[in-house]
């Protein structure tokens, strides 16, 4: 008799931990994603500082559902879904279901700015990070060459644009590695060209943290020197300036944006009804309505609790998958759905080096005992206990000797091609 088959579309978060809890179920499950790997996000902005080497927080899927019996994975790019014909439909073909779980996940929203979208670097998956890496260091490179002052402040100007925990964390990161790393790369760098903005629309900081822990993040950046320019709506970027509301100018030669994100297009092929940040809207027990055998989960899935949508966070989609996994395991079981509730653990976010906010429950923390506990937490959910050493090490090594050791300036190059020059440029 066959089994069940689940399929998975994406293999974030929410799908891996779907995966592994139908380890022991009736089912055959396959995991259908566009990348050959798993991404740990909450640490990409430590690749695009410089910190850590993207196999330090990225694992094959396929090494991670070896112990699973039951689970396959193919690469594909997901298109859409034909929920009443039962099959995911993909750019290498259809594939059919029994049961179809969409973690699909989110990407960057620049609301409709085509300015944003063309000059602003994203920081969503593993290629924007390298390619933000490349940039950071390659403006260093660039400034080494020009004689105008101006020109070498315009180049050694970062903005981030949104304090959110994104945002936070990668200004923090990114003035330590100018400041402790890279004035010794560069013996003639005079720091009062360089500077990092940190841009909010709103009259503060981390706006999901209470006002206690906002305000201590807002102290903790301005005194690693980042600038926090609060109030700041930006209404246009170009190659190397920022044009807020009200018509400030700001000269910048990389702008990064963590200011917006959405659910992925795949939700818009669904042809069912989209909440806020194009999110599908679910049943209370997470299916599709009108389709049972479909479930949507983490940041593609507007559900709500109370009348609230849950937040586009990790331990939303983890415990999504779990419930979904639960769900299908009973419904094979010719047993029924339960609706899902969320326990929230709380949320954090570093500004840096002996420096976080942590809010969990009615416990905050700020300063070195947030930073602890942050480091805590984020050490044991990285994905291997092989990466957990690397990136303990790499953590070690730049908290003892202000060394950071992926200073590389990386450039891809497809197969083919002319080889004839081994010294030239490579272009990607």
């Amino acid at each position: 008799m066959t089994r069940p088959r689940v399929v998975i579309a994406g293999a974030g978060f929410g799908g891996l931990t779907c995966a592994r809890a139908l380890k022991r179920a009736a089912v055959d499950v396959l995991i259908v994603d566009r990348n050959n790997y798993h991404l740990f996000t909450p640490l990409l902005y430590q690749v695009a500082s410089a910190l850590l080497d993207p196999g330090e927080i990225a694992r094959p899927v396929r090494s991670l559902i070896r112990p699973l019996a039951n689970a396959d994975f193919k690469q594909a790019e997901v298109t859409g879904a034909d929920l009443d014909g039962r099959r995911l439909l993909t750019d290498r073909g259809e594939i059919p279901y029994d049961y179809l779980v969409l973690a699909t996940g989110s990407q960057s929203d620049y609301f409709g700015n085509a300015s944003l979208a063309r000059h602003a670097y994203g920081l969503k998956d593993l290629e924007e990070g390298l390619a933000l890496r490349n940039r950071i260091l390659s403006q260093f490179e660039s400034s080494r060459w020009a004689t105008d002052a101006e020109q070498r402040r315009v180049l050694l100007t970062f903005a981030v644009v949104g304090a959110g925990p994104t945002g936070v964390e990668l200004a923090g990161s990114l003035v330590e590695l100018i400041h402790l790393v890279l004035r010794k790369d560069y013996r003639d760098l005079d720091l009062g060209e360089v500077r990092v903005l940190l841009l909010e629309a709103a009259a503060a900081p981390l706006g999901t943290f209470v006002p206690t822990l906002r305000e201590a993040a807002r102290k903790s950046l301005e005194k690693k020197g980042v600038e926090l320019m609060l109030g700041a709506k930006v209404e246009s970027v170009d190659e190397s300036s920022i044009k807020l509301v009200g018509g400030t100018q700001i000269a910048a030669g990389t702008v990064v944006w963590t200011a917006g994100v959405r659910a992925s297009d795949l939700g818009q092929g669904l042809g069912i009804e989209l909440g806020r940040q194009s999110r599908v809207k679910v049943e209370p027990t997470l299916q599709v309505p009108g389709h049972p055998a479909a479930f949507v989960i983490g940041d593609l899935a507007g559900a709500s609790v109370e009348g609230a949508t849950l937040p586009m966070l990790i331990p939303v989609a983890m415990q999504e998958g779990k419930q979904v996994a639960a769900t299908i395991a009973e419904l094979v079981r010719n047993g029924g759905a339960k609706v899902f509730r969320y326990k929230d653990p709380g949320i954090m976010a570093t500004i840096g080096r002996n420096s976080a906010v942590a809010e969990l429950g009615a416990v905050r923390l700020s300063g070195f005992a947030g930073w602890l506990m942050w480091l805590g937490v984020h050490l044991v959910n990285v994905i291997s206990f092989r990466s957990r050493l690397i990136v303990l090490v790499n953590w070690a090594w730049d908290y003892l000797f202000y060394d950071r050791p992926v200073r590389l300036i990386l450039r891809a190059r497809d197969g083919g091609g002319d080889r004839t020059s081994q010294t030239g440029p490579m272009r990607g």
